[in-house]
């Protein structure tokens, strides 16, 4: 039995796409037969042959604008746009120790860029009738960190709940909408933090990944997901073979999440 996902010569924007998840969406879209553009504030040292590369900073509404501009002026529109840009570099020590900046950079950074995307790529997508748009949340919408995630929690949380909104008013239109919540992730700078607690700690590589799992509560499965299986659920999601599936949110995080 075959399973193609359908996907050939589809047109898909990914931001966020030369680390982790990212950059392993843009590999496993490409794969698919996918015409794929990304984003990162700079351009990788080692670029995928036919994917297209834009240096834009997508946390200010300029950057955006150049991107959107380079989108419609390429290709017209896209099918596909994959928001997997994030992340946090809020401060540790809990709420007080967060000012109005933290927080609009929190903002600026983990729901803005999805919000102005959408804004930007949406109407083509609605003109043509048709269209797939997964916004990447994360399980700490779920399961705050108080001493450390907070304000990255509380904008990933705004993303779920605009993604939901978003669902309800274009999928009539002919655009699904879905978002995907992944948990722990073994992203380059994930491992860096591993072993770093790992060198804290007088122990190896696997003693700093059970830290980290303790301080989420653990991780039933017993260790973080791959990027490219967080890239395996968004292509599936992405093609065709999923179209009945819109206005949910997807969990990948080996059971972190206890409740149902």
């Amino acid at each position: 039995m075959s399973f193609d996902l359908q996907l050939q010569d589809m047109r898909a924007l990914v931001s966020g796409g030369t680390k982790g998840v990212g950059a392993a969406v843009v590999r496993g879209l490409h794969a698919a037969g996918v015409q794929v553009m990304t984003t990162a504030r700079s351009l990788p040292a080692t670029a995928i042959d036919g994917v297209t590369y834009v240096a834009a900073d997508l946390t200010t509404a300029q950057g955006v604008a150049d991107v959107a501009q380079s989108v419609l002026g390429q290709w017209g529109g896209v099918d596909i746009l994959v928001n997997v840009l994030g992340g946090s570099s809020a401060p540790g020590g809990g709420f007080a120790a967060l000012d109005d900046a933290h927080w609009f950079n929190e903002l600026n950074q983990n729901l803005m860029p999805a919000v102005r995307l959408d804004r930007a790529l949406l109407p083509a997508m609605l003109a043509q009738g048709s269209g797939v748009i997964v916004h990447v949340s994360s399980i700490q919408r779920l399961l705050p960190l108080p001493e450390s995630t907070t304000a990255y929690a509380s904008a990933k949380a705004a993303l779920s709940t605009y993604s939901k909104a978003l669902s309800k008013e274009v999928t009539p239109k002919g655009v699904r909408v879905l978002s995907v919540a992944p948990g722990w992730i073994e992203t380059e700078a994930v491992v860096a933090l591993a072993e770093r607690l790992a060198s804290q700690a007088g122990t190896d590589y696997e003693g700093g990944q059970r830290i980290i799992m303790q301080s989420l509560g653990g991780i039933p499965l017993g260790r973080p997901a791959k990027p490219e299986e967080v890239a395996d659920l968004i292509t599936f999601l992405v093609s065709p073979r999923a179209g009945s599936i819109s206005g949910s949110e997807h969990l990948i995080d080996g059971g972190t999440v206890p409740t149902v």
